[in-house]
This record gives structure tokens, sequence and C-alpha cells, in this order.
């Protein structure tokens, strides 16, 4: 199993919020109830790196976890589920929008979608947003194991309109996790194209 060896930095309410650091930025994804968390803990193999709840939505903040030396996780709040007021949610939504946009340091979105619902207008518009900025565009494809295996063909099918082979993951029994631990490795400093880590290492 390949580590991916992450620690909790800090929380940013805006992007301005974020760290100057050169460190290139991989940013999880989805909708409130998607599992993000639970992935998250999966993917460090550390049963609370992240917080769990039975209540979707709890995440407010953006979430920056460093892993090694030169990458760092952003744990982006959920959207479509929580209950919180319309003010709350507009906030949220310019709050990501503006890093998922501006932030220089991103090199890829990891996009949670529950593997029996496939993707709706909300992720099809993250997958175009990460398209416009040349973005790596990872979709994992979550709660795998609740899927019979003569689901499975249909339930991928499911996400031909984002034009990204889905990684069908399972933080439940870790199907899924080594494949997406790698693609998310991947990303180290030392990997990002040059014109985006110059542009980092000037802020």
């Amino acid at each position: 199993m390949t580590a991916l060896r992450a620690e909790f930095a800090l929380s940013a309410a805006t992007l301005k919020g974020c760290p100057r650091w050169s460190r290139a930025e991989v940013a999880l994804a989805g909708r409130s109830n998607v599992g993000k968390s639970s992935l998250l803990n999966a993917l460090a193999a550390r049963n609370e790196l992240a917080r769990t709840s039975k209540t979707p939505g709890r995440t407010r903040l953006i979430n920056l976890f460093t892993v090694g030396e030169s990458l760092a996780l952003a744990d982006l709040p959920g959207y479509g589920y929580a209950k919180m007021s319309r003010e709350e949610a507009t906030q949220i939504a310019a709050m990501m929008r503006d890093y998922l946009i501006n932030r220089k340091n991103l090199a890829a979105i990891v996009l949670l979608i529950d593997s029996r619902r496939g993707p709706t207008d909300d992720e099809l518009d993250l997958a175009s947003m990460a398209r416009q900025r040349d973005l790596n565009l990872i979709v994992a494809a979550t709660k795998a194991d609740k899927l019979r295996r003569s689901e499975r063909a249909a339930a991928i099918r499911q996400f031909a309109p984002l034009r990204v082979a889905p990684i069908l993951c399972s933080a439940h029994d870790g199907e899924g996790i080594e494949e997406l631990r790698l693609k998310i490795l991947a990303h180290s400093g030392d990997s990002l194209p040059a014109r985006r880590k110059s542009a980092v290492q000037s802020r």
C-alpha cells in the first residue's frame, strides 16, 4: 500500500485565508452526503483525520491537509444537501467558486459522486470548471460496496457525460482506494507544470 501521510494544516474561510506555500493542491469536492470525510480517512489510512458525522454538510470551511513535502489536500465544503440558511449556502458557494477558479496552487480536482446516482448538473459544472482551468479531473464513484455486481455496468455508464472513467471506491471495504491514492500522489509539487509552478512560487 502506498502511504499518503496527511496531516491537518489549517482551515480557511476565504481564498485569502489559504496558506502561501509552494505545495500543489488536490481538492476533494462532492455533495454533502457523498462520504467525503470517510473517503479522506481511508486515503490516509487514519480513522480520525477528517471528522465524520451522521449529519451531512458539517464542513463549512476549506480544510487543508499537508501530504509529504510538496502536496496538500483541500477538503471543500459539501453542497446540495445540508440544512443551512440561504445566506450561508450562498457564502459557501462563493468561497468554493473563488478557490476553484483563482487558487494558483490547485493542480487537480477529485470529484466525488455517489456511484448509485451518477453526476448531476452540479458535478457537470465542476467538471467544466476543471477543464477551463486545465486541471486534472479525477472522478471517484463512492459507496461502491452498496452496488450489486449486476448493477455495476449500468452505474458506470451513468458517468459517461463527464468524459472521465470513474474509479469505483468504497471507504467501507477499501475498493479503489489505492488507485485513487496513487492518482493523488502523482500531483506532487515536483510534477506541477512549469508555468503553474512559477506562478505559485511568485505569490
